[in-house]
């Protein structure tokens, strides 16, 4: 008898989030995640803000550390791309196919542990680090904030998952395309610069990109902007990352599909 589609899709998300508990376990141990990793991503979000002081570009201070804060979280939403690439060559990709469930949603939760730990290192950067540079929490902005982390980790990890499934017969390419992916948002979604220093073109692309409205929600919170305005932004930026997450499952459907007609997907590589 076959499992009902709801039944199945929460045994997909059951497993799936172990197995991403079980790799964030694997990749890191509290040390390395403590004191290499964090630490490197801390660094980086001093550098840039430091490089604004010094160039004298960067005159507001609160702006850079902000948006290389929240940066962090994006940039690991987008490993997926990665990791998602390394099912075919650990063999497992042709096995996801012939199962009874859907691949997309395999993909979806199979890699959640960097949402996980990309928002723990944007919240370490915006709490321990922020205020360095001139940033203030009050108990009411924190958890709005940790919100907006959030949901830039899962909006920036649904475009990474479109991302991934157009890689999926391109293997080689998964760090190319991931470190693209994270450059190009961190130049033009108004983390270094305010999205209006681009041309138009370039704007209307940044407007495409979760990362980009989280954070316009973000600095409006810490501006004291008016609530209308973060919960606008933030549900705008929520909207696009559903629009990826859509986007991804007809792509990985797609993938499937493609596979099981033309037998090209093989084991390994």
């Amino acid at each position: 008898m076959r499992p009902r589609p709801r039944h199945q899709a929460l045994t997909i998300l059951r497993h799936g989030s172990a197995i991403a508990l079980a790799e964030l376990r694997a990749v890191y141990t509290w040390r390395t995640w403590l004191f290499g990793w964090l630490v490197r991503m801390l660094s980086q979000v001093v550098f840039f803000t430091l490089v604004g002081r010094l160039t004298g570009a960067g005159s507001d201070e609160r702006f850079l550390v902000t948006g290389n804060a929240l940066m962090a979280c994006a940039i690991e939403a987008t490993m997926v791309v990665a990791s998602s690439a390394w099912e075919r060559s650990l063999g497992t990709l042709p096995l996801l196919i012939a199962a009874p469930s859907q691949l997309a949603w395999t993909f979806v939760v199979r890699s959640l542990q960097w949402v996980v730990s990309g928002t723990a290192t944007s919240a370490a950067a915006l709490f321990a680090l922020g205020p360095v540079f001139g940033l203030r929490w009050t108990p009411g902005t924190v958890p709005v904030a940790l919100v907006l982390v959030v949901l830039t980790a899962l909006g920036t990890y649904c475009f990474g998952l479109t991302l991934a499934a157009l890689v999926t017969d391109r293997p080689a390419l998964r760090n190319v395309v991931s470190n693209t992916a994270y450059l190009g948002m961190m130049a033009v979604c108004g983390v270094q610069v305010p999205t209006g220093y681009w041309p138009v073109p370039v704007q209307a692309l940044a407007q495409a990109l979760p990362l980009t409205h989280e954070l316009d929600a973000l600095r409006a919170l810490l501006d004291g902007g008016p609530a209308v305005r973060v919960l606008q932004q933030a549900s705008l930026g929520a909207v696009i990352g559903a629009g990826w997450l859509t986007v991804a499952v007809l792509a990985f459907g797609r993938v499937a599909q493609r596979g099981r007609h033309t037998g090209a997907i093989e084991f390994g590589t």
